[in-house]
């Protein structure tokens, strides 16, 4: 078992990263955009600003190197290819979107549980296409 090669991961990340974050403005700011414009003028809140979007889009590369980290973590057990950077990108996928928004949109109601359902299986998209572009980068160091 090789070590994991952090270089690697940072470039497969980055990448994952940015193919979640296209991915998310086509969901969130294209397809759901007016129910997510809707749902802040509920709450009495401006849409949002373009320093809160690149924030998103920062949190996303984040999530794409930690998605790729799982990656190469597990891949020794579940070998290289495809179905680990499935599993990998679903791991992520639950901790980073199905539980925050279950608890922030569903549980407390902050947005409609319409907008919560499409948003969340969006994230599936995002997340497991994302792991699959960076995966596709990834290599175990030489031992």
């Amino acid at each position: 078992m090789g070590k994991i090669n952090l270089g690697r991961v940072i470039l497969g990340g980055i990448v994952g990263g940015l193919v979640g974050d296209l991915l998310a403005f086509l969901v969130d700011g294209v397809w759901l955009g007016p129910q997510w414009a809707s749902g802040m003028k509920a709450l009495m809140q401006p849409n949002l600003s373009s320093s809160q979007l690149i924030w998103f889009n920062v949190l996303g590369l984040v999530y794409g190197v930690a998605t790729i980290w799982i990656y190469a973590a597990i891949r020794p057990r579940f070998g290289a290819g495809a179905k680990t950077a499935v599993l990998a990108g679903l791991a992520c996928w639950v901790l980073g979107a199905l539980i925050p928004n279950f608890s922030f949109m569903w549980v407390d109601g902050l947005f409609s549980h319409r907008l919560m359902v499409m948003t969340t299986l969006g994230g599936v998209a995002e997340f497991v296409f994302g792991a699959l572009a960076g995966a596709a980068l990834y290599q175990e160091s030489a031992s």
